[in-house]
């Protein structure tokens, strides 16, 4: 039995070590950290026959080495061990390759960017299930990848021929079962820039780009090394959706990308192709070749989302959803529904005209700008956790514009602070942690009259939280905790002043 070495115990380290092993490999999983959670998964996975090291490091010395080695996405791609290994000959993956070598009999849609990926990606999974498509969303939202490709059981997964692949490379705007009668019938995948990386074959049907900013670059190093990576996946997609509203993606424009779909929201004249999708009289129009007529889809102020980047999201879902052949019934119908997404300027609670807003996904300088340009004004801002590399220069001016007050958490906050004082911002306070950020927030929101308490961290999570998922369901616990206080106390003063 061949030995497979899976990197990180997380979501997708876990998938992978599951589906490696019903296919027959006998599977390691090791993790350098040990912690209660971690023991408990250790136990779960022994009683799969998978064992688990935790708290060491892999470490490839002897004679029985494994013959492949599947990281996980938070794993750094050139970690000495890894390194090594490629030297030795020992092919190293990442999960979502993994996965795709499992379903690569269906069809893909892949989103990549800096920003509004996620988004994107709900919003596309929501219109393919809305049209009755078992479609389901995995990658960094929604499933691990090998998770899907494990619910795909005997649907006839596995590697396929080149052969194969142009046989079923039929036009997009047909019926996109045709050709696929699995139970799942296409993929929904958010790919970050490190799952393209470790992934050589993956080759979407549709791949999409919604955003391209600095970031990443303690690991990725150059800018222009992060725009290949995610480059990588476009490429090797048969049809592409471009955000033509995103400077950097326009400059690179039609010389780079000749056969794209590009979008924008400020109309056709605005469009860098003959063909794309564009925003007009509030419609998003279609234009699917440069001798077509234009085609309205659907109304774009059906879209509970507020914010022109939730526009360029709608637009690059909807090409998506015409490629693939999805009516416009169905795609109207998503839209209405659609709630938007956690983490990304999520409503929590309104309490004396005070809205509280969870943005904790909003992870580096231009989605924090992005979430406060999109809220009403003044508003009070929670900001800070683990510093990235970037430009912060249009954060702290759309700070200095909107926010009445800010609050900082976080290992970032003393450098924040400073950043602030150097563009002439005083209104600050260095609080530390959550559980004083809500409160003092919800106390200056009332001395300001702000209507809009707003977490919208312009950080990593790790210094306090696992990820910004809980980051995000801890503000949302303090700040329901919070009203749910207030309600009382307010109950209580007007009951004891009742005769």
């Amino acid at each position: 039995m061949s030995r497979a070495t899976v990197i990180g115990l997380g979501k997708s380290g876990v998938a992978a070590a599951r589906l490696l092993k019903r296919e027959g490999w006998e599977v390691e999983l090791s993790d350098s950290n040990t912690s209660e959670t971690l023991l408990q998964q250790q136990q779960e996975l022994a009683a799969d026959q998978i064992t688990v090291k935790l708290g060491q490091s892999l470490e490839l010395n002897g004679a029985n080495l494994p013959k492949l080695i599947v990281v996980s996405p938070g794993v750094p791609w050139d970690i000495p061990v890894l390194i090594k290994a490629r030297q030795l000959g020992i092919e190293t993956i990442g999960e979502m390759e993994l996965a795709w070598r499992n379903l690569r009999s269906l069809p893909w849609v892949g989103i990549t960017g800096t920003n509004g990926k996620t988004t994107t990606t709900a919003l596309i999974a929501a219109i393919f299930q809305a049209a009755g498509l078992n479609a389901p969303a995995c990658g960094n939202i929604g499933y691990a990848a090998c998770d899907v490709a494990l619910s795909n059981r005997g649907q006839g997964t596995g590697d396929r021929g080149q052969g194969d692949r142009e046989k079923d490379k039929v036009t997009l705007i047909q019926n996109p079962k045709s050709k696929i009668q699995n139970s799942i019938d296409w993929v929904i995948a958010e790919i970050s820039s490190y799952q393209v990386e470790s992934s050589s074959s993956l080759a979407p049907r549709i791949g999409v780009w919604t955003t391209f900013t600095p970031d990443h670059l303690s690991r990725h190093k150059t800018l222009e090394n992060y725009y290949n990576i995610k480059a990588k996946l476009l490429h090797q997609s048969e049809l592409q959706v471009f955000n033509g509203d995103d400077p950097y993606l326009r400059q690179q424009g039609l010389s780079a990308w000749p056969d794209a779909y590009w979008t924008s929201v400020k109309g056709k004249d605005f469009l860098i192709s003959e063909k794309g999708f564009y925003i007009e009289d509030d419609w998003v129009v279609e234009k699917l070749t440069a001798t077509s007529a234009p085609e309205p889809i659907v109304k774009v102020s059906t879209l509970r989302m507020v914010g022109e980047h939730n526009q360029q999201n709608l637009l690059m879902a909807v090409a998506t959803a015409r490629l693939a052949g999805i009516n416009r019934d169905a795609i109207a119908r998503a839209i209405v529904e659609f709630p938007g997404v956690a983490h990304r300027l999520e409503h929590i609670c309104t309490w004396e005209d005070i809205e509280f807003i969870n943005d904790s996904k909003a992870t580096n300088y231009d989605a924090a700008e992005v979430g406060l340009a999109s809220v009403k004004s003044p508003a009070i801002l929670i900001a800070g956790g683990e510093a990235k590399a970037g430009d912060d220069t249009g954060w702290l001016a759309q700070i200095q514009t909107k926010a009445a007050a800010v609050l900082l958490i976080g290992s970032a906050a003393p450098t924040f602070a400073q950043r602030l004082q150097e563009v002439g911002y005083y209104s600050y306070h260095i609080v530390e942690t959550m559980e004083r950020a809500v409160p003092k927030a919800a106390e200056l929101a009332k001395e300001y009259q702000a209507p809009v308490v707003l977490l919208s961290p312009a950080c990593a999570s790790f210094d306090q939280y696992p990820n910004f998922e809980v980051r995000g369901d801890h503000f949302r616990q303090l700040c329901l905790a919070w009203a749910e206080a207030e309600k009382l106390q307010y109950n209580s003063i007007l009951s004891s002043s009742l005769p």
